[in-house]
């Protein structure tokens, strides 16, 4: 088992990429935090991965204290901490029209704020183990779509915290900072979004090749499968990366000639 006896947090891990995160660990040996909004989806997490391997924590991690009461919560169940994952997330539609300032800093706290209030309340217990950070950002982080200005800035933000934190954690501390961008992912929210804006109920089944080459999007066990690498010590002593996940080439592509846009709201 690659996670044999890690001691891991999830933040953002009751539905989505985080849950599929939180039962790949479970399933390479790890005990994990599982962490979110919603406390059914939680214990229906809970139940799935038994008690003994994983405990439950609901709270806004905009609140203050939050970060520390998760780490202490992993310290004091399973006595140790390896790694985080900053996998919490507000994915919300807007443009510079409809972003306000509190619109704005709400996202800026959950998405970019909240995950480094995390890392610097891990450090002391990543240390003692020389652990890892895993952040989960977004291919939107480079520039976005235009319904997406607050979400992609607070990405944006995320990925520069990545870089910079990998190097000076992985030089002063030993701990290793990396990240990846998911493309675009079926999660169940992502369904209901899209329900949301008017499609059909199996509106994923019928996607233009231009943005599914394979048919289809990704799945969130798929994103899961690629943050075990980053998690494992398999992964040595390679920090501060950033690494796209998606089913084409993002960074220099083509825009498409048949005219088509990519549905609002589209990537994670």
């Amino acid at each position: 088992m690659r996670l044999q006896n890690k001691v891991i947090i999830v933040t953002g891990s009751t539905t989505g990429i985080g849950k599929a995160i939180a039962i790949r660990c479970v399933a390479e040996g790890a005990k994990v935090v599982i962490h979110g909004l919603e406390e059914a989806w939680g214990h229906e997490v809970l139940t799935e991965l038994g008690s003994g391997n994983a405990v439950l924590h609901i709270e806004d991690l905009r609140a203050d204290g939050a970060p520390e009461r998760l780490v202490q919560l992993a310290v004091q169940t399973f006595g140790k901490l390896d790694a985080v994952v900053n996998n919490a997330a507000i994915v919300a539609s807007s443009n510079l029209q409809t972003t306000d300032k509190l619109f704005l800093q709400k996202l800026l706290e959950v998405n970019t704020i909240a995950p480094f209030l995390l890392v610097k309340a891990a450090l002391p217990y990543l240390t003692e183990q020389q652990g890892c950070v895993l952040n989960i950002g977004s291919v939107n982080a480079y520039s976005g779509e235009p319904n997406l200005l607050a979400y992609s800035v607070s990405k944006g933000g995320l990925m520069t915290l990545t870089r910079n934190l990998g190097d000076t954690l992985h030089r002063e501390n030993r701990v290793r900072v990396n990240q990846i961008n998911p493309g675009w992912v079926l999660t169940e929210t992502e369904r209901e979004r899209k329900k949301q804006h008017g499609l059909a109920d199996d509106w994923y089944k019928d996607l233009p090749a231009v943005y599914a080459p394979a048919g289809r999007i990704l799945w969130p066990a798929e994103i899961a499968a690629a943050a075990i690498y980053w998690l494992a010590d398999e992964s040595g002593p390679i920090s501060g990366q950033v690494v796209d996940l998606e089913q084409y080439p993002f960074i220099g592509r083509n825009p498409p000639k048949d005219g088509s846009t990519i549905p609002a709201n589209s990537k994670k």
